[in-house]
């Protein structure tokens, strides 16, 4: 759909019901592969993103389709590196929205150099990155909790 118009704002606390719904999605789930053992758990997913929109190191966006919610995109640190994150409900995929996304959010987020880390086998989420100007920078394992298994996850950089 190339008339789309993909737009970003600061997430609400009235946005996190439905990214919780998005990310329910059990092929989105196996394909982000690193999520936390009780993302199912609307409790818990509430109680972590009230406390992230209060943080002053992470970086969240909602992400809307001509008007639509249709995910979210964020800048976190962990140990002093800025990583990005990025989910899209699975409705939206295929449609060059995450990369224009992830275009819009690097606008308005200063922080340099900034990693994405995404599963081997999530072709879409490097097709994302790479359009977007990352790299790999390289390799790690780490226990995936969708998937119940220890994956290898790719990591891109953008200097």
């Amino acid at each position: 759909m190339p008339n789309q118009q993909v737009t970003l704002r600061p997430t609400q606390d009235a946005d996190l019901d439905a990214l919780f719904e998005f990310q329910l999605n059990e092929e989105a789930a196996y394909l982000a592969a690193f999520m936390p053992q009780n993302h199912t758990d609307p409790v818990a997913y509430r109680a972590k993103y009230c406390r992230f929109l209060r943080d002053p190191t992470i970086h969240m966006q909602t992400i809307l389709v001509d008007g639509v919610l249709a995910g979210s995109i964020a800048k976190f640190e962990i140990e002093g590196d800025a990583e990005i994150t990025y989910w899209l409900d699975r409705s939206f995929w295929g449609r060059g929205v995450a990369t224009a996304a992830l275009r819009h959010f690097l606008l308005i987020e200063p922080a340099r150099p900034v990693f994405g880390r995404v599963a081997f086998d999530n072709f879409g989420s490097q097709k994302v990155l790479t359009n977007c100007g990352f790299r790999k920078a390289g390799t790690a394992r780490g226990f995936a909790s969708a998937r119940q298994a220890e994956v290898a996850e790719f990591i891109y950089q953008l200097p």
